[in-house]
């Protein structure tokens, strides 16, 4: 859902062709979204066939492969704003995986898990280091950059939560609290 409704938000300010998309999807959303190359081409085949896009032109300079240009339809722009809607009104459950690391943990040794929770712990501050780095670096270049730094917001708050409870699971297992 995330790249069609991508696609038909970045179509809604311009008529572009794939690159064109991937270069923005890049350029303003590659630290908080991961939206693959290849899926961009994929819906915006999909799109055009369900109508909600159509291809205006094909261009082509010198040797280079050719190149679709698209521009939303009327339709794609309801079906923007309906997806734009429901993300609004819908709360994620997210699934983490190492909640099957403590499921399974007893088949590991105590100091085997507790290098991992360090090694975890290690990289979570890693992550925070670089969203904040790159947030000083990317903020004033953007002209979204109020919407930009409330996305960083986001992101910083998740990790810092995974952060505290990666400690706190650490402490429980040197305290003898976890196997």
């Amino acid at each position: 859902m995330s790249v069609r409704l991508v696609i038909l938000g970045f179509l809604r300010d311009h008529d572009l062709y794939g690159y064109e998309i991937k270069q923005l999807i890049e350029g303003r959303m590659g630290d908080w979204t991961s939206i693959a190359f290849g899926s961009i081409y994929h819906a915006l085949g999909k799109l055009a066939d369900e109508g909600l896009i159509e291809k205006i032109a094909t261009e082509q300079e010198g040797g280079r492969p050719s190149r679709t240009v698209y521009r939303i339809t009327e339709s794609g722009e309801r079906e923007f704003m309906n997806l734009l809607r429901g993300i609004w009104q819908n709360v994620e459950r997210v699934f983490y995986t190492i909640d099957l690391g403590l499921f399974f943990m007893n088949a590991l040794r105590i100091d085997e898990v507790k290098g991992y929770v360090q090694q975890r712990i290690g990289h979570l501050e890693a992550v925070l280091a670089h969203l904040e780095t790159h947030r000083a670096e990317a903020l004033p270049a953007k002209p979204y950059a109020a919407l930009a730094d409330a996305i960083f917001d986001h992101s910083v708050g998740q990790y810092e939560a995974e952060l505290a409870w990666t400690r706190e699971l650490l402490a429980r297992i040197e305290n003898g609290d976890l196997p």
